[in-house]
């Protein structure tokens, strides 16, 4: 049976969808190319169909993921978005949570263009948290700074056991200190 190209184009967002859940909950390296197709319900031949690489799909999964967060924070302020950012609810929502926290070290490690693409998210989400201001000067620091917090104050969280004083210590320090920077 024929496949419409508005199909092929479907499935591809759809792959990339289960794609960027699947990297954000496991690491790049915790998710091979036949795991990956069968959880999007299509045989692991047909991958390269949709991508030249598993590295042009983590890519693609990242930009998706990032375009994904700054819709979802587009209408926040820094308190507001560190509020729901520094939660524990979004702390165990690996697979649905913030794509830096899960995947920038892993990012670190991969090629260029995964850079390239965490490079534009991270300026994304900069923009997206200056309101439709300029992102320049002390402003842009003050973001900088309660991103790289936030993303790290996740970090540690996550690496604490769900049970541990420490974990919801750690986000609720952070929140405090970025709410301080932010006049909240």
């Amino acid at each position: 049976m024929k496949v419409t190209k508005a199909q092929v184009q479907e499935n591809r967002e759809h792959i990339v969808k289960t794609a960027s859940v699947l990297f954000r909950e496991r690491g790049y390296d915790g998710v091979g190319i036949a795991e990956l197709m069968s959880t999007a319900g299509f045989t692991h031949g047909g991958f390269y169909k949709h991508f030249k690489s598993k590295a042009d799909l983590m890519a693609e999964a990242a930009a998706f993921s990032f375009a994904k967060s700054a819709a979802e924070t587009s209408d926040l302020d820094m308190a507001t978005f560190a509020k729901q950012y520094l939660s524990r609810k979004h702390r165990d929502s690996f697979g649905n949570g913030c794509t830096m926290a899960a995947l920038c070290t892993d990012a670190g490690r991969q090629s260029e263009s995964i850079k390239e693409t965490f490079l534009a998210g991270i300026e994304g989400q900069l923009e997206t948290l200056a309101n439709g201001e300029e992102a320049t000067g002390e402003d842009r620091v003050r973001r900088i700074n309660a991103i790289a917090q936030a993303v790290g104050a996740l970090i540690l969280s996550r690496a604490c056991p769900d049970d541990s004083p420490l974990a919801d210590e750690i986000l609720q320090v952070c929140l405090e200190q970025i709410l301080s920077q932010h006049g909240a």
